[in-house]
């Protein structure tokens, strides 16, 4: 589920925007990157300003097969389901639901104790943009199966983590990637909803999109499209199941759908949820890392001028992106089925002076 720094170093000594690679160029790219086995398949989604659309995908689903990733072939998309769970948020703050600077421990059951510092309680927002207080992950799993670490985190084990933890810095001071923090806010905004995570997700955000391939709990057809993770090493691995923090990177997507998420944020199609994106942008944040700010969930890359608003996401034997040009309004879907990082191909699509990242 993790959050990359290593893209941030290809923007230095690059000031002018480059044309986005059409599907030839792109097609290239994705087969020089599997044919040196760096990954197994790969499968990158555009989507310009007009709203015309191109996918285009290579390698392999599963290793044992010759089908290239396909529209409708799923993938994890690990920390961009973070997106998702921020956006529920804004939509929630816009209904006047809850509110931005609500106390996160307001909306988890009675007796339950969020750790604060300073008389300040961790808020929803803090959460959002990453400057909770709380670690990138909880110190108390009881890891069964090390191929599926989260499986067996549940809202106990959670809880009794945050009734021990001493935050370090107050909340909303400084900028720090949790997972946890997000899978707590996930689990709370679903305790608000009063319904799971999944079908809060699903009510509020899928179906006014129309992504009807998303989703954590794969029906017998999805699961015959779900592209098999493979490690570094391109060997198999086991898809992750993220327990009581779902909401920090559960979801899997395909490209297609993924495409009409990204259009939606970047204001490319009319849709109901409009409103919420916006407000995800309004309130940015400085994260200590050169011309990188984070907004609710998103991440705004600034280096070239044109801003890049983006997140990514990995989990056991996947990796992807998305993300939108600002500037151009063009936006961009990679997806993987290799737990090596694809950021740079996404950047480079967005613009093409980023160049292509040296794990090519």
């Amino acid at each position: 589920m993790r959050f990359c720094y290593a893209m941030i170093g290809l923007t230095y000594g690059l000031m002018a925007q480059a044309p986005q690679p059409e599907g030839d160029a792109i097609r290239a790219i994705l087969l020089d990157r599997v044919t040196a086995k760096k990954d197994v398949g790969l499968i990158v989604g555009v989507v310009d300003a007009n709203n015309q659309r191109q996918i285009v995908g290579v390698g392999r689903s599963r290793k044992d097969e010759p089908q290239a990733p396909a529209s409708d072939t799923l993938f994890e998309i690990g920390s961009i389901t973070k997106v998702f769970t921020s956006l529920v948020l804004a939509d929630m703050i816009e209904r006047g639901e809850v509110k931005p600077d609500d106390p996160v421990e307001k909306y988890l059951p009675d007796g339950v104790k969020v750790p604060s510092r300073n008389g300040k309680q961790i808020t929803l927002l803090d959460i959002s943009l990453q400057s909770s207080g709380l670690p990138r992950l909880p110190d108390n799993f009881h890891i069964t199966d090390l191929a599926n670490p989260y499986a067996d985190y549940d809202a106990p084990r959670l809880y009794d983590f945050l009734a021990h933890y001493s935050l370090p810095r107050d909340p909303g001071e400084k900028y720090e990637y949790s997972n946890l923090a997000v899978g707590l806010l996930g689990h709370a905004l679903a305790r608000r909803a009063g319904m799971s995570y999944e079908e809060m997700v699903k009510r509020r955000v899928l179906i006014p999109l129309e992504m009807t391939n998303t989703s954590i709990t794969l029906s017998a057809s999805q699961r015959q499209r779900l592209a098999q993770g493979h490690n570094a090493v391109l060997n198999p691995v086991k898809n992750w199941d993220l327990g009581v923090l779902e909401g920090a990177g559960a979801l899997r997507s395909t490209a297609n759908d993924m495409l009409k998420f990204i259009a939606a944020a970047a204001g490319i199609t009319e849709n109901p949820l409009a409103p919420a994106f916006r407000r995800m942008l309004s309130v940015r944040k400085d994260t200590g890392i050169p011309d990188l700010q984070v907004a609710m969930a998103w991440h705004i890359l600034s280096k070239n001028g044109p801003q890049i608003v983006w997140h990514n996401g990995g989990t056991g034997g996947y990796r992807s992106f998305t993300g939108y040009n600002v500037a151009t309004k063009e936006a961009v879907v990679v997806l993987g089925n290799t737990a090596v990082e694809n950021d740079s191909i996404g950047l480079h699509v967005l613009d093409g002076k980023y160049p292509i990242g040296p794990e090519h």
